[in-house]
């Protein structure tokens, strides 16, 4: 196929230029704007990066427009169905589905890791009893690079995936033991004879001295939620493990990195937010009010949980978690008011020409919330959730990443301040504020 060019003028004395574009296998194409500031010193402005491709990537590919996400081609709810954690994982790191010795193999491997070392467990005891979960995993994911810095060598493939491997098994015991930790609880530890998600929920919810039995239908929802979270493209985490990546840091430290990016409450932490407004709101009467703010131009006040920055349709993965939301409740059978709040608010905003018009459907985070809080999850785990599932997608790119060239990221700026002064070299009488 024949090289495809932008055609454009910077100005009349040197005439038309172009720059080429580069074509993907999906969505759309990309302008390599390199030579702008090679040969004409000028940067790029994208505020955000709503518009920039930041790298090439062949982990995950989302159409927003169409409400798509697949991960390695496969869509998201078709490996929500029929797929499960580890599997996910284990495509995302490799590019391909394993068979049944490889599978075998990877989780063998999983287990075999998933202990964290005795010291690092009396970590947590220099941590408040009220600190954030998210608080406690930066700081006991980036302390790890302490404890094996001596067998990895981020240059061996061999050793890459290993330390990859070590962060997807060490990351639920890291989750459930900063939750344990905060209610006094001694820590579980994890048993070989369950599965990855089921091990965690015994770890986050059984007491030591008794036998924890895993509801299978509470343990298949899990799995679920970890496989929707476990890669969303080019997001503000997986671009934070990315750039620290590419300074050489070593994974723990880039993983640390992600999961203080995920914190933020406009990222991992909007089902938190997704609850404290259905807390506020209250009941089903108060729900009018509260869609008549969120249309008030002058009024601030909008319904979290609802569009998304990428998506233009509904989010694939809201409608999965969904119909496990509503298999959950019917399960347990439990009487939540604020769950009647969500169900009752979700009807109403679809039917509403104001968010119809603007495709502000249900997000992911509206659905999350609800689920890992009819789980029993306190509202401060959800986003320790959401790091547990991501760092698949984390140790992926990064896996991804080693294998480009193009050096330590570093992006430019349209620099607004003052132009060039000089100091004075005359006295200057100067006065002390007041």
């Amino acid at each position: 196929m024949a090289q495809k060019y932008l055609n454009f003028t910077v100005s009349e004395s040197e005439g038309e230029q172009s720059l080429p574009i580069l074509d993907g296998t999906l969505g759309p194409s990309a302008v390599d704007v390199q030579p702008l500031y090679n040969k004409h010193g000028l940067f790029t402005f994208d505020p955000g990066f709503r518009a920039t491709a930041s790298t090439k990537s062949a982990i995950t590919f989302i159409d927003g427009d169409a409400g798509i996400l697949l991960h390695r081609g496969y869509p998201i709810e078709e490996l929500a169905e029929h797929s499960h954690f580890t599997e996910v994982a284990y495509l995302l790191m490799f590019g391909e589905l394993p068979d049944a010795a490889e599978l075998a193999k990877f989780e063998a491997s999983l287990n075999m890791h998933n202990l964290l070392h005795e010291q690092v467990l009396s970590f947590y005891r220099g941590f408040r009893r009220d600190a954030h979960p998210m608080a406690v995993m930066v700081g006991v994911v980036g302390a790890l690079s302490a404890f094996y810095h001596d067998v990895m060598d981020i240059q061996n493939p061999a050793d890459r995936v290993h330390a990859a491997i070590r962060l997807i098994a060490k990351m639920p015991m890291i989750a459930a033991a900063s939750y344990t930790y905060s209610i006094g609880r001694p820590q579980r530890y994890p048993l070989g004879k369950l599965d990855y998600s089921s091990n965690f929920l015994q770890m986050m919810f059984g007491r030591p001295t008794d036998e924890y039995q895993v509801d299978p239908v509470l343990g298949r929802a899990f799995d679920v939620i970890l496989m929707l979270h476990a890669d969303h493209e080019q997001n503000a985490s997986t671009s934070t493990v990315r750039m620290a990546a590419s300074s050489g840091a070593n994974p723990f430290a880039c993983i640390a990195a992600g999961i203080a990016s995920l914190w933020g409450p406009a990222h991992g932490g909007a089902n938190e937010a997704v609850l404290k407004m259905l807390t506020e709101i209250g009941s089903v009467e108060n729900i009018p009010r509260a869609i008549a703010r969120a249309k008030d131009k002058n009024d601030s006040y909008r319904l979290m949980g609802f569009g998304h920055r990428v998506y233009r349709n509904f989010d694939p993965r809201s409608r999965v978690i969904q119909a496990q939301a509503k298999k959950v409740l019917a399960h347990i059978g439990k009487d939540d008011p604020l769950l009647e709040v969500a169900v009752r608010l979700e009807e109403i905003a679809l039917k509403d020409d104001y968010f119809v018009e603007r495709k502000l459907y249900p997000n992911v985070d509206f659905y999350s919330g609800i689920l890992l809080r009819a789980m029993g999850f306190p509202t401060n785990m959800f986003t320790a959730v959401f790091a547990l599932g991501r760092t698949a997608g984390w140790v992926s790119h990064w896996l991804e990443l080693q294998q480009e060239s193009h050096g330590i990221d570093r992006p430019r700026q349209l620099y607004v301040g003052k132009t060039l002064r000089h100091y004075p070299t005359a006295p200057v009488r100067r006065t002390a504020s007041k």
